[in-house]
């Protein structure tokens, strides 16, 4: 029996078209003999519209732009999208799993993994705590910080306060980081909005432009080392990869060089010591375990000339793209990206089923 995917696009974010370039991925490295694929589109405007079940890959991403097909209410999935028996006398369309492939706001944190864990229906990747806590920037380095994460030093601000008083939050920020700083919206990712600011000019400029994206934006301070990832994939007995190092040839891995001209090094695996490679693999899994993360993560790291190992960040939602750090890692790994993808689906399923074993009664 084949496995009945939803795949779930798209979304109102920012981070939009980075979201079809990782569905087109995925449906190209889906093996058709063992997967339904069923598209989900959610619009930029965020209309929800189901598509035919694809009987072929996609070769653009316009392809997944669907401007035909039925419009639904996402609070109708179970009965529209996935029907259930109780509404129909068969359950042959039902999806078995649903893989969202959504980036940024309304997607990847925490607002539709909480729709689907209403609607009961398996789903790949990270929960509602996970998704939520790794979106928001904010929230994420202050866990860190309390479990005992070693990290970059860091400042947060919210557009009301700082529209109340901006020369001292200008001020603030050159007090307690100095120069370089970055300067990111809270909750995107795909370096949406970031920039990195070496004076007060550019400080000035790189705020507004990040509270165009987010109510809430983070200053981080600028630290010299080698920015370094790894890939967590699991549920409660996560497994690392090999680590991969990025080189920018700009001025720091911006989103062109993510997902447009890959125009940035990628060292896979990364000349580092044994020694290295054990601390990172131990933070990335306390950090995976932190969040109590699900599926897979990518934990980003600065590795500094000193041998510390600070936390950047992890990415509960990583790209599929061909320019993407998380499958090659994999790769590297000995895990194909089929492999993985089939991997990701299994691990969504077990998670539910062991949901189910809950008591929620008395």
């Amino acid at each position: 029996m084949k496995i009945k995917l939803g795949l779930l696009y798209g979304g109102k974010s920012a981070e939009h078209k980075v979201s079809l370039q990782t569905a087109k991925a995925v449906i190209q490295a889906l093996d058709l003999t063992k997967y339904e694929i069923h598209p989900i589109y959610i619009s930029e405007t965020g209309e929800w519209i189901r598509g035919e079940q694809l009987q072929r890959p996609v070769e653009d991403v316009e392809e997944l732009q669907l401007k035909e097909g039925d419009t639904v209410s996402p609070v109708a999935l179970n009965s529209e999208i996935f029907p259930v028996s109780i509404h129909h006398e068969t359950t042959a369309d039902k999806i078995d799993v649903v893989f969202p492939l959504l980036h940024g706001p309304n997607g990847e944190d925490g607002t539709v993994q909480g729709l689907l864990e209403l609607l009961n229906l398996p789903y790949v990747g990270n929960g509602v705590l996970a998704s939520a806590a790794g979106m928001d920037k904010v929230m994420m380095k202050n866990i860190y910080e309390q479990a005992g994460i070693k990290q970059a030093n860091y400042v947060s601000y919210i557009r009301t306060d700082w529209e109340k008083n901006t020369e001292e939050a200008y001020q603030n920020v050159e007090k307690t980081l100095s120069y370089p700083c970055f300067v990111k919206p809270a909750n995107l990712g795909s370096s949406v909005g970031i920039s990195k600011c070496n004076d007060r000019e550019s400080l000035e400029s790189a705020f507004k432009e990040a509270f165009e994206y987010d109510r809430k934006i983070i200053i981080e301070e600028g630290i010299d080392g080698r920015e370094v990832e790894i890939a967590v994939l699991g549920n409660d007995d996560p497994q690392c990869s090999v680590v991969g190092e990025i080189v920018p040839k700009t001025d720091f891995y911006d989103y062109k060089a993510k997902y447009e001209d890959g125009d940035t090094g990628l060292i896979i695996p990364a000349d580092i010591t044994e020694a290295e490679y054990k601390e990172i693999k131990r933070v990335a899994i306390q950090s995976f375990k932190a969040l109590d993360c699900s599926g897979l993560v990518r934990a980003d790291f600065f590795l500094t000339k000193d041998g510390d190992v600070l936390m950047n960040e992890v990415n509960t939602m990583p790209g599929f793209t061909p320019f993407s750090m998380f499958p090659m890692l994999w790769q590297e790994s000995g895990v194909s990206y089929s492999e993985l993808i089939e991997k990701l689906v299994q691990l969504g399923v077990e998670r539910h089923e062991e949901k189910q074993k809950i008591k929620y009664t008395f």
